[in-house]
This record gives C-alpha cells, structure tokens and sequence, in this order.
C-alpha cells in the first residue's frame, strides 16, 4: 500500500522516514519528495509498505503526530491515474504573436 505523508521538517531524508514508518512493518520504499530546482525537501513523501494492515496501523497511529512544528498528515496515498495531454493552444493566425502592427497605438 502506498501512504502519502505531509507536514514533514525540511531536514528529514529518507532514510529517517523510513525508520519512522519500519516500527509498523516491512517498508518497500521511502521517499522524501525533493525540489528540482533547489535540491531541498517540499515537505512530503510517500512510503511503500508491503502489508495493507500494517499500512493502515502506520496510518492510525503517525496521522496527527508532530515531528516539528506541523502535524503530520499520513493517509493512504491516492491513485494519479493517467496524465492528460498538453491542452491544445488555438493557432497563431496573425503570425506576429498577436500584435497588430496597423493598428495606432
């Protein structure tokens, strides 16, 4: 079962999220979402667990907790289904990004 985990503090890895989530039962995977562009945690993560029940305790017991100065919000993590395409743009019809050279200004 995949959790989605927020309210993280920033310092956090994974590393220690899994040891957070490991007292519950066996993690697959623990991952601190991390920002492309700084390098540094957005304050939420997702961990995989093996075992729904266990999950589910993980879930009952950490929901509410507080590491830092937030709550933590632990809740099963939601399906993403597909990702839609790029919406489609109308066409360009003036050719000149939309200004209007004849026009008085």
């Amino acid at each position: 079962m995949k959790i989605f985990v927020a309210g993280l503090p920033y310092d956090l890895d994974d590393a220690e999220l899994t040891e957070i989530f490991e007292k519950f039962g066996k993690i697959i995977t623990a991952r601190v979402a991390i920002d492309k562009e700084t390098g540094k945690s957005k304050g939420f993560g997702f961990v995989d667990m093996l075992n729904a029940d266990e999950a589910k305790d993980a879930i009952e017991n950490l929901n509410g907790m507080s590491l830092g100065k937030k709550p933590l919000v632990v809740k099963e993590a939601e399906d993403k289904g597909p990702s839609r395409p790029p919406m489609n743009r109308p066409p360009n019809r003036g050719g000149n990004g939309g200004f209007n050279r004849n026009r008085n200004y």
